[in-house]
């Protein structure tokens, strides 16, 4: 499978994370969630929120009543998205060059 081409940044990615290990989630509970781990301000919380469901990445949806944010991807998808981003970035896109680098940084 090819993997999700997603530009996610470091902060949006912790609202991700979030969804990840406890979605779906209410706002009130997406927003302690992230707070567990962040000393972020609840406007930046949904800045970022905002910002993801822009790019696709969170979608809500209306359950009983409340709003409860999904992440769109699975956390394996975005991570071979994100792995293949640094191939591409840093190693022509061949992932043979990463092992050797990993290799000789382990001594194998």
């Amino acid at each position: 499978m090819t993997p999700v081409r997603l530009h996610v940044t470091e902060a949006e990615s912790a609202v991700l994370a979030a969804l990840w290990a406890r979605g779906p989630l209410s706002f009130a509970s997406l927003i302690e969630e992230v707070k567990s781990g962040q000393p972020w301000a609840d406007a930046t919380i949904k800045t970022l929120l905002h910002r993801l469901i822009q790019k696709g990445a969170v979608k809500s949806v209306k359950d009983d009543g409340r709003q409860r944010y999904h992440a769109v991807i699975d956390r394996q998808t975005y991570v071979e998205g994100e792995v293949q981003d640094l191939l591409d970035r840093l190693f022509d896109g061949k992932p043979d060059r990463l092992v050797a680098l990993l290799a000789d940084r382990l001594d194998l």
